[in-house]
C-alpha cells in the first residue's frame, strides 16, 4: 500500500455524510469503517515489522492499564430565590395531618409522651371552637381538659385567641399560654398546671432554651421553666425570633423587625437583652422587582438560616404574601416564596422548621403547608384546617 492509498482510505473515515436514510447510510459506513480498520491495521503491521526494536522500545509496560476512572461530579442545587407554590397540591401524607381529627380522649386522662401539635379550631365567626387539641406522637387527639386558656388582650382591650405560634415547647413536653397578670405552664406529659403571677397584658410566648419568654407591648419577662423565677428582659414580644432548639442557653437572641427601606436584624444578649449587632436587611439576590416590606408572625431560626412571613413586592402586586428565609447572620435574603394575591391578609404565618430543613406554614384558606427553599418544593400536610396552631420544634 503506497501514500496515496493511505491518503484515500483517511479521506473516507473524516468525510462527512448527510444521507437521507441514515439508518443505512449508517450501516454503509460502518462496513467502510471495519474496512478501513483492517487496511490499516495492516500498515501498522508492516511498520512494526520494518521498525523492530524502534517500535519495541516505545511499548507500555507489561500489566493493567492505570485506572483513569473520574468520580462523578453532584451538581448542588440551586434553586431560584423567587419559589411559587405550585398549581395543584400533593398530599404525601404526613403525622401532623391528623390534627383536623376530633378529640377521643381527654389529656387527664391519657398525657402524652411528647406534643407534636396544638390546634385549637374556629367556627364561621372566626371565633375559638372547643378545647385546644393536643396530637400526640402516638397519633392519638386529646382534649385539654385541665385548663381552659383565657383569650389575651391589651390595653385597648382587643382580645386574641391564647393558642398562638410559639406556646408549645420545642420538646412536645410543655405548654406555655400567656394571660393577663400570669403565664400558664401546662406539663403535657403530667396534665400538671402551674400559673406564675406576672404584672401586665402579656400576649405572646416564646421558648428559648430552659426559659420562657413571654410579654406584650410594654413589658417582657423570661420565666425559667423548672423554678418559674421571673426577670425582665429588653427585647421586642413582636419581633423576637424563636431561637434554634440545638442553641445553648446563652446563645445570642434574635429580633427582625423594621419598615419597608428600613428592615433590621439584631442580636441581643440572652442574660439582659443588650444589644450586641444591628445590621440592614438586604434583598439584592431578589430579581426586579422583588423586594420585602414588612414582616409579620412569629419568626424561626433554623442554624444560620431564619424564616418570616412578609409582605412584599412581586410582578404582580405590591403588598402580596410571601414567606421568607434569609441568613440569620448576614440579613441576606436567600429564598422568597410568593404566595401570590387574592389571599387573606396575613393569611400565612410561619410555624417553625423541620429537621429536613423544610418550613412549615399555614395557608388561609387553605390549611398547613410544607416548603423546602432549597430545592422550591412545597407539599401539603393538611386540608381546610380553620383555627390555630402551634407546633412542636
Amino acid at each position: 500500500m503506497n501514500e496515496q492509498d493511505l491518503r484515500h482510505l483517511l479521506t473516507i473515515t473524516v468525510e462527512d455524510v448527510r444521507p437521507a436514510h441514515p439508518a443505512v447510510a449508517g450501516w454503509e459506513r460502518a462496513r467502510r469503517t471495519r474496512r478501513t480498520r483492517r487496511a490499516v491495521g495492516a500498515v501498522a503491521l508492516a511498520v512494526t515489522l520494518l521498525g523492530g526494536g524502534a517500535v519495541a522500545a516505545l511499548r507500555p509496560p507489561a500489566g493493567p492499564p492505570p485506572d483513569r476512572a473520574v468520580a462523578p461530579t453532584v451538581e448542588p442545587s440551586h434553586a431560584p430565590p423567587v419559589q411559587r407554590l405550585p398549581a395543584e397540591l400533593g398530599y404525601p401524607g404526613d403525622p401532623l395531618a391528623r390534627l383536623g381529627d376530633p378529640a377521643t380522649v381527654p389529656l387527664s386522662a391519657r398525657p402524652v409522651r411528647r406534643a407534636l401539635a396544638l390546634f385549637q379550631p374556629f367556627d364561621e365567626d372566626h371565633r375559638t371552637d372547643g378545647p385546644v387539641r393536643v396530637l400526640g406522637d402516638d397519633g392519638v387527639v386529646r382534649a385539654l381538659d385541665v385548663v381552659t386558656p383565657a383569650p389575651t388582650r391589651d390595653r385597648a382591650g382587643n382580645e386574641a385567641t391564647a393558642l398562638k405560634p410559639g406556646v408549645l415547647s420545642p420538646d412536645g413536653r410543655s405548654a406555655a399560654f400567656a394571660q393577663t397578670g400570669s403565664l400558664l405552664l401546662v406539663d403535657l406529659t403530667t396534665a400538671a398546671v402551674r400559673r406564675i403571677p406576672l404584672d401586665g397584658y402579656l400576649e405572646l410566648v416564646v421558648w428559648a432554651g430552659d426559659r420562657v419568654v413571654v410579654g406584650g407591648d410594654d413589658r417582657v419577662y423570661a420565666v425559667d421553666r423548672a423554678s418559674g423565677a421571673a426577670s425582665p428582659l429588653d427585647v421586642s414580644a413582636w419581633d423576637l425570633v424563636a431561637p434554634d432548639p440545638a442553641a445553648g442557653r446563652e446563645a445570642a437572641l434574635v429580633e427582625v423587625g423594621g419598615e419597608r427601606g428600613g428592615l433590621l436584624l439584631r442580636t441581643r444578649s440572652a442574660r439582659d437583652g443588650a444589644v450586641r449587632t444591628e445590621q440592614r436587611i438586604t434583598d439584592t439576590v431578589l430579581p426586579t422587582p422583588y423586594q420585602v416590606n414588612e414582616f409579620y408572625g412569629r419568626g424561626w431560626l433554623h442554624g444560620e438560616r431564619l424564616a418570616r412571613s412578609a409582605w412584599i413586592v412581586s410582578d404582580v402586586i405590591d403588598g402580596a404574601e410571601g414567606v421568607v428565609v434569609l441568613d440569620a447572620r448576614t440579613g441576606a435574603v436567600a429564598h422568597v416564596l410568593d404566595l401570590g394575591r387574592d389571599r387573606w391578609k396575613s393569611c400565612c404565618e410561619v410555624l417553625g422548621w423541620d429537621d429536613r430543613g423544610a418550613v412549615l406554614l399555614r395557608l388561609q384558606p387553605g390549611g398547613l403547608l410544607r416548603w423546602h427553599p432549597d430545592t422550591g418544593e412545597v407539599t401539603g400536610v393538611v386540608r381546610n384546617l380553620t383555627g390555630t396552631i402551634a407546633l412542636a420544634g
